[in-house]
């Protein structure tokens, strides 16, 4: 047996693998907060910010479901299993063509957006209509962002075939390239033209060649530079066709909800759809760099598995990463939830952006935050049936969560704006408790089915986890300075600050946890009781 085939030798493979891909995901998160102050103090939360925030997320929406999302969670497994039982020349003949099918599909829905954008923007920003120049910005963003969303889909699809070879530090290093092309666009380009958002949207289209560039030359080492082929007739493309709708339904419905959110914004107050982008972003970074590196790095593991009937190591996966998602995720969100304010603030407060835009992002990124464990757990849960090339039960589950979080965008819509005048608060906490709920009926499926089995020490893990986190809580308040302060301080003294309470917070945690008997090696093998 060699080193990497043995239960801990995988295990470190993972821990490994993990560690590229959540190290060259902070690096691009890192610098999309950069980039998020940038736009701040350039635009604010005024309308022309609320029209990119529209425009932008309306590609990056298809490209969740054709780059990362529902074809990426098809594609793997197939992928896998051509890479375990057939010839390289089968194996290659399937990404041309796949690449030519994905290719074509693309260029025609590209096509149809940017010819449709009027009504595209009717769509999802309804609220825009009642006013036209808005509204007719919102339109000339979409007509130069479209197109963006067939450059990052054909770089997912390189993406893939990269991480199935475990190559995972380019495409995680990919979006680096996007968020660099946008803090350019808004520093050097945005000042010297007369619609200085414009700018921004010609930074997302030059992104987007630039990061389907950046992943030829690994492509061409492996021999594996797509030819692209059109041939729906192939049985591998068949079989990822097939896949892929009822994947389409199960990815989609957190970012349907996300995009349900945007069109009620639309009607609220000016800057709710900037309130909920800035908040947002906030939440996605430990999203992104953490549960979307776990699951990047086990869905080949758990296909490969699958494939090979190793039930043992597929379950051990799972629990290791369902177990490290929790060590993360639980601090994370309530730290999230009690710094809120000084973060908005020691980010976001200069420039153009005001004091009442801080006060109404600062209670959506707390409403967002209630759902961060629920977010991550998401992304590993789905992989745990996606890598099985079960999509019926995430579809089922997904669509009870998106008609819940509807009902609950009316129910805490009206509610917030009663009571705060903040509507936006209630899309926020709707998005939260819908994935609460979409995480608790995903899991319970799992351990129905006995895909995973609760191992020895849940007990134990969860009370240190519960202790470590009530610790580092209370470091954290006493820690605190009042938002008067805060606001009287230069980003200097902010930063400072900052730094200092959410290292004494994360050291404390690493503290406590240790000594309630957490130990490095309980992540880098099968987790036992202690």
């Amino acid at each position: 047996m060699t080193e990497n085939s043995s239960p801990v030798g995988k295990r470190l493979l993972l821990v490994r693998s993990s560690l590229i891909v959540g190290a060259m995901t902070m690096v691009s998160r890192v610098l999309g907060l950069i980039r998020d102050i940038v736009f701040a103090g350039y635009f604010g939360a005024n309308s022309s910010a609320d029209a990119f925030f529209i425009a932008f997320k309306i590609p990056n929406f298809l490209r969740r479901l054709f780059g990362e999302g529902a074809f990426t969670q098809a594609f793997v497994p197939v992928l896998i299993e051509y890479r375990e039982n057939m010839s390289f020349l089968k194996l290659k003949e399937l990404i041309d063509r796949v690449c030519g099918v994905l290719g074509c599909a693309l260029m025609a829905v590209t096509s149809v957006g940017v010819f449709a954008a009027p009504v595209i923007a009717g769509i999802f920003a309804p609220g825009f209509i009642g006013y036209p120049e808005k509204f007719e910005l919102t339109v000339q963003l979409i007509r130069i962002t479209f197109p963006y969303l067939f450059l990052i889909s054909m770089t997912g699809f390189c993406g893939a075939i990269l991480n199935s070879y475990e190559r995972f530090a380019t495409p995680a290093l990919t979006p680096v390239l996007l968020n660099l092309s946008l803090i350019s666009a808004a520093i050097f380009f945005s000042p010297n033209i007369s619609t200085p958002v414009m700018a921004l949207a010609w930074g997302v289209l030059i992104a987007g060649l630039l990061q389907l560039l950046f992943q030829i030359p690994q492509l061409y080492r492996l021999n594996l530079l797509p030819r692209p082929t059109w041939d729906i007739e192939n049985p591998g493309v068949r079989k990822i066709l097939k896949l892929m709708l009822p994947f389409l339904f199960g990815v989609s419905v957190s970012q349907v909800n996300l995009l349900l959110d945007t069109v009620i914004a639309s009607f609220l107050v000016e800057g709710s759809v900037s309130w909920l982008y800035y908040s947002d972003r906030l939440v996605e970074l430990p999203l992104g760099v953490f549960g979307v590196a776990v699951a990047t790095v086990i869905l080949p593991s758990l296909s490969l598995h699958k494939t090979s009937e190793q039930t043992y190591m597929f379950q051990d996966t799972l629990d290791w990463a369902i177990r490290l998602i929790l060590f993360i995720s639980i601090p994370a969100s309530v730290a999230l939830i009690s710094l809120a304010e000084p973060i908005l603030i020691t980010l976001f407060k200069y420039g153009a952006m005001s004091s009442e835009d801080i006060s109404m992002a600062t209670l959506s990124l707390r409403a967002y935050s209630v759902g961060l464990v629920a977010f991550m757990l998401i992304k590993i849960l789905v992989a745990g049936y996606f890598s099985r090339q079960d999509a019926v039960t995430p579809v089922r589950i997904g669509i009870i969560a998106m008609i819940a979080n509807m009902l609950m965008n009316l129910i805490f819509v009206l509610g917030f704006l009663e009571f705060m005048n903040a509507g936006h608060v209630g899309l926020a906490l709707a998005t939260s408790m819908a994935a609460v709920l979409n995480a608790a009926l995903l899991f319970r499926g799992l351990v129905d089915r006995q895909i995973f089995i609760f191992k020895p020490g849940w007990l134990v893990f969860s009370i240190r986890i519960c202790l470590a986190t009530c610790g580092m809580l209370f470091v954290i308040e006493l820690l605190q300075a009042d938002t008067s302060e805060w606001l009287k301080w230069e980003w200097r003294q902010r930063i400072f600050q900052l730094s200092y309470i959410c290292l004494a917070g994360f050291f404390s945690y690493l503290f406590l946890s240790f000594v309630f008997g957490a130990r490095p090696s309980q992540f880098a093998s099968p987790l036992r009781s202690s």
